[in-house]
This record gives structure tokens, C-alpha cells and sequence, in this order.
């Protein structure tokens, strides 16, 4: 409204050349300039904007204007239309009660300036200058109303596109979230149901391993039997254990290249046909990375991934500053189409429907959010898929 109440003076000053009780216009502005400088440093703090508080910023850039047209003309003010504009912004972002009660109070103060104004100067040198004039006066206030009133509703479009994004997005993470726990109570569930059939598997292999004692290739063949049961018996306890404790587990911090060394360690030992180079380049001593069983993991995963495309060869780049550590999977694969780009990382979509449900792209991308990162997946010119992970890292400096 203030801006619209400058443009209006300036059009009156010079383009109109009508004399008007300024000193009095000036103060009203002056009074209503000091107000939005207060609301201005109100914005910066970081409590929200309520309604109340913006209905009634409304309500005196209505009186403001009140004041204005009082001194110029009151109803006869071809201006008086712009007392649209803060009707239009309360219908437009408040409710219906303060939209009747802005409507109400402007049709009152519209119908005061029926009765009680200063009049407009009258020029008696020209015929017809009056009406000429009021002509003019209103062709100008249409134009700054559809102006003022087009760059409003344009902004608050913005606005509520932007909040209608927000809102999106935080349904996407509470509906992840959902999927999350979801699949944790499975894989709990899962593991308890495991449990019995291999214990009974180790009962067996070890009466198996008593009875048989003088053959030594079956003492060799349940020996490998044992220690893979022990794994598998192993693997559900580290399950049950990130199912129920993944959210109470408190992070550790380690320099990123040995953070990075172990990860590739494990998973040589996981994948020992997998062929794969592996360079890093960032400054030393490095910086530390909260590491958790949850975030190696979620790397192992897209190291999987990868292998899965391509057995061939596989190039994994790392480099950091500061403050991020970027990691790079160059695998030598068929690569992405727009459909798996779009849904990778959604809970139970793959590319691979003989080898898995998808699950473990899904809970990588979802951890390494919840660690702050990113995980992006494009196509290597040269052929195969680049798998980005961003990470922050703990600034030493700081």
C-alpha cells in the first residue's frame, strides 16, 4: 500500500500538477513508512507471521488511505478505488471472517468520505477541466490497482506454490519414514521366524560333524556348512539389533579416508570377484565423518548395486574438503532409463526383478538423507551409470 500511495503522489505532483494539503499527506506517509521499517526488522525475527498480526497491518493501510483521500478529495477521489487492494489480499490469504470484516470496515470508511473531506481544487481557467481531470485520475488509479493487484496475486501464487511444495515434500518423508519402520518390523519378524530353522541346522551339522568324524571331505564340507550357518545366525543379530536400535544409536566420528578404507575393506570380503580401482584426492589430515552401522551400510549397498551391472570393472573416486565428501561409483553397466532415474530409491522398485525387491537402494538413499547427503544417479557417456553420494563432513576448522 505504500508503494501505491508514493506512485499516487508522484502521478498527483507532477503529472497531474494539482495542489494538495502535502505537508498533512506527508505526515500520514511518513507515519505509515515508520510502521512497515517496524514490521520490516518483525519479519527478520523467527517467530511465524499470525493472522491477526496481518489483518490488522491491512487495517492500517486502510486507514492510512482513509487519511490520504480525507485531504484530496475524499469520494470524489478518482483514487478511492484502491481500497480493492487490501480488500483483494485479505480475501485472497485470510479467512472469511476477516475478509467480511475488511469489507465491512472499507465500505464504512468509503461511506464517511461521502460526507466528511477537503475538496479538490477546482480550475476555472479551462471548460470541462474538471471532469477532464476526475478522467484522468481514474484511468491512473485502474492502472496502479490491476498493477499493484497482478504483482500481489502473482507473489502469493509463488507462495503457495512454494508451501504446496514444502508440504509435498514432508508427505514423501513421513511416508518413507512409514515404509522404513515398516520394513523394519518385517525384517524383525523375519529374523525371529529364521531363528529356529537355524538352530536346528546347527544341531545337525554338529551330530553330523561328531558322527562322521573319519570322513574328512564331509568334515570339510559341514565345517564350510557351520561357518556359513554362523554367518547367516550372525547377520540376523546385527538385524534385530539395527531394527530396534537403529534410531537410539549414537554416531561416532573417524577421519573420512579410513572411514571410506573400512567400508572397501568389508566390502572386498562381501564381493571378492568384484574388480574395482580406487583413488581419493582431498586435503590431510582428513576430516572426520559421523560414522553409524546405518551409513556404512547404506554405502555397501550402492557398492552392490554397482557390482550387480557390472563384475567386469568398477572405479570408485572419492574427494573431500572441509565440509562434504563426494564419492563417486563408475560402474561399466547398461546404465539408466528415465523410468529407473525417476524411481530408483523408491521402496520395492528395481531394475533387477530376478535379483531383489529394490529395498536396498531404497533404505541407502533414505539413510544417507537422514545423514544430511544426497544420492544421484546418471550416465556415464562412455556407457554405465555414475553414482553420486554427498555427504557432510565435521569442518574442523570451525
Amino acid at each position: 500500500m505504500l508503494v501505491a500511495q508514493c506512485a499516487t503522489f508522484v502521478s498527483v505532483h507532477w503529472v497531474l500538477e494539482m495542489p494538495l494539503p502535502w505537508a498533512e499527506m506527508l505526515m500520514v506517509m511518513a507515519l505509515l513508512a515508520t510502521l512497515n521499517l517496524i514490521t520490516w526488522f518483525r519479519l527478520r525475527a523467527d517467530w511465524p507471521v499470525s493472522s491477526i498480526e496481518l489483518f490488522l497491518q491491512l487495517l492500517v493501510d486502510v486507514f492510512a488511505l482513509s487519511a490520504l483521500l480525507y485531504f484530496s478529495g475524499g469520494s470524489t477521489n478518482p483514487f478511492i478505488s484502491l481500497y480493492l487492494l487490501p480488500l483483494t489480499i485479505t480475501a485472497a490469504i485470510l479467512s472469511l471472517a476477516y475478509t467480511w470484516t475488511m469489507a465491512g470496515i472499507t465500505i464504512g470508511c468509503y461511506s464517511l468520505l461521502l460526507f466528511y473531506y477537503v475538496p479538490l481544487p477546482h480550475d476555472h481557467g479551462e471548460h470541462n477541466s474538471e471532469f477532464n481531470l476526475h478522467v484522468s485520475g481514474m484511468w491512473l488509479a485502474f492502472v496502479l490497482s490491476t498493477t499493484l493487484i497482478a504483482w500481489f496475486v502473482v507473489r502469493m501464487g509463488e507462495s503457495i506454490r512454494e508451501r504446496d511444495k514444502d508440504l509435498s515434500r514432508v508427505r514423501e518423508q513421513a511416508l518413507r519414514d512409514e515404509q522404513i519402520i515398516a520394513l523394519g518390523t518385517l525384517a524383525a519378524g523375519a529374523a525371529h521366524e529364521l531363528g529356529t530353522p537355524l538352530a536346528t541346522m546347527a544341531i545337525v551339522t554338529g551330530e553330523l560333524q561328531k558322527d562322521r568324524a573319519e570322513d574328512s571331505d564331509l568334515q570339510n564340507n559341514i565345517a564350510i556348512l557351520r561357518d556359513q550357518i554362523a554367518h547367516c545366525k550372525k547377520t540376523l543379530t546385527q538385524l534385530l539389533a539395527d531394527a530396534g536400535q537403529a534410531r537410539a544409536e549414537e554416531a561416532s566420528s573417524q577421519a573420512v579416508d579410513h572411514f571410506l578404507q573400512e567400508v572397501l575393506d568389508k566390502w572386498k570380503l562381501m564381493r571378492p570377484t568384484v574388480n574395482f580401482t580406487y583413488g581419493y584426492n582431498g586435503k590431510q589430515p582428513a576430516p572426520k565423518i559421523l560414522n553409524t552401522r546405518l551409513l556404512s551400510q547404506s554405502i555397501l549397498n550402492l557398492l552392490n548395486n554397482a557390482a550387480d551391472e557390472s563384475l567386469l570393472q568398477i572405479e570408485i573416486k572419492s574427494s573431500w574438503d572441509n565440509t562434504e565428501l563426494l564419492l563417486e561409483i563408475l560402474d561399466c553397466g547398461k546404465g539408466i532409463n528415465k523410468e529407473t532415474a525417476y524411481r530408483m530409491g523408491q521402496a520395492f522398485f528395481t531394475n533387477k526383478p530376478d535379483q531383489g525387491f529394490g529395498i536396498g537402494l531404497f533404505l541407502a538413499n533414505a539413510n544417507i538423507e537422514r545423514f544430511g547427503g544426497s544420492v544421484r544417479l546418471t550416465n556415464r557417456e562412455e556407457g554405465g551409470a555414475c553414482t553420486q553420494v554427498r555427504l557432510p563432513l565435521i569442518d574442523s576448522t570451525k
